[in-house]
């Protein structure tokens, strides 16, 4: 048996690193600040939004403005990069101020939610404007902005730093840790349980280099106590080293190195979405082909419309197909560990959830300041990945056997 372990933004969260998208368009806008500052135009832009300075304000360029337009109590005291984007944004009597639809959408979701997926928002803007009729932005000029907004996220992400290693070992322990009976599906039960039962009664390198893992890893001589067996309802304790994986493919969404801290010689790292390292194969688009907008843009017979899907994006590595081989090569757990499963990777997740060797899907849950978690959202997210909701009930971990990824 193998382990597929999904690492999504709320693992990088959980490190201490600040890379959600409202941490990126926080400093966005910081940067922005940063340019009026020491800009030496009238007409500061970046094709995401502009700020151009009014034909009566008899100045050069933005840099003039911070130095003699503006007067304050202690002229020595230095600008808060914060405080000339506001300036910016809401004195009419100084600058044009223009942000782009896409800009806004992303900006409006924070504002109402507290929190964006650009992907997504790119995603309902390119339907809107390539189906709808929307105007108010083009299919070419919107994949140049989500373009700038890639560049400025790999920017961004290059920056943050100082991962915070405390729960190192308690992360280690949940990706290499036994698989639970209990957590596989019944579907895939009595298959496995024919094959495991063959394999205790087999007295071959297999079963001594299974013991022989186990006592390495778990630094334990009590390899008799898991040999018993014992029944209850359907379900068998296996001696605990046959549940161990046998390989492990670290998923990984992100493009932070975070998840180099658990990558040794047992595990296969896969960067499905491409790293910083290699920022010419990032992946920043949509790959929901199973949404019905999706058909209706193929059909449109406008390459623009699908430069940005994922699926095509996918071709220029081997990342995925070196995924799908990992999931034809033995039956497998899905642990699922900082990913929202969200539909810009329903694609890609349906593909993963419903393979035929596809054993669970345990999702490690986030713990909120009020004591809830995210367990039901994670779910719900998950279901609309699956086109046949029997297996997803039946695949799913149920939350008496799911924990939180780390504890409060």
């Amino acid at each position: 048996m193998n382990r597929i372990v999904l690492i999504g933004n709320g693992f990088d969260l959980a490190h201490g690193l600040k890379t959600s998208y409202k941490n990126f368009i926080d400093w966005y806008w910081k940067d922005w600040g940063e340019k009026l500052l020491y800009g030496l135009n009238k007409t500061e832009t970046d094709g995401l939004c502009s700020f151009k300075l009014k034909e009566n304000i008899n100045l050069s360029n933005w840099a003039y403005v911070w130095g003699f337009y503006y007067k304050r109590k202690n002229p020595l005291a230095p600008w808060n990069p914060n405080d000339i984007i506001s300036i910016a944004k809401e004195d009419k009597d100084l600058c044009d101020y223009w942000t782009s639809p896409f800009l806004q959408q992303i900006c409006k979701s924070i504002e109402t939610k507290k929190w964006v997926d650009i992907e997504n928002e790119y995603y309902d803007l390119l339907s809107k404007c390539a189906l709808k009729g929307n105007t108010e932005t083009t299919v070419e000029e919107l994949n140049q902005q989500l373009h700038t907004l890639q560049e400025k996220l790999v920017q961004y992400l290059s920056l943050v730093n100082n991962t915070d290693t405390k729960i190192y070992e308690s992360i280690w322990n949940k990706i290499y840790s036994p698989i639970n009976p209990k957590e596989i599906s019944v579907e895939k039960f009595f298959q496995l349980k024919e094959y495991i039962d063959w394999c205790v009664k087999q007295d071959n390198s297999y079963w001594a280099s299974k013991m022989q893992r186990y006592k390495e890893e778990y630094n334990s001589d009590d390899v008799d106590s898991y040999k018993r067996h014992y029944h209850e309802n359907y379900y068998v304790d296996y001696p605990r080293p046959f549940m161990l994986p046998d390989h492990i493919m670290l998923l990984s969404f992100n493009y932070t190195k975070t998840v180099h801290l658990y990558h040794n010689q047992n595990f296969s790292l896969n960067y499905i979405h491409g790293e910083l390292d290699k920022p010419q194969n990032i992946i920043f688009g949509y790959g929901d082909e199973i949404d019905e907008n999706y058909q209706a843009l193929k059909n449109l017979n406008d390459n623009g419309c699908l430069c940005n899907l994922k699926t095509i994006k996918y071709l220029e590595t081997d990342n995925y197909r070196n995924a799908l081989a990992f999931m034809d090569s033995a039956p497998y757990q899905v642990c699922i560990m900082g990913h929202s499963c969200g539909n810009s990777d329903r694609t890609l997740l349906n593909t993963l959830f419903e393979h035929k060797n596809c054993l669970s899907i345990k999702p490690y849950y986030y713990i909120k300041e009020d004591g809830t978690d995210n367990y039901l959202d994670i779910i719900q997210n998950i279901s609309r990945n699956f086109t046949d909701m029997k297996l997803m009930r039946d695949r799913v971990v149920n939350k008496t056997y799911c924990e939180p990824l780390i504890s409060m």
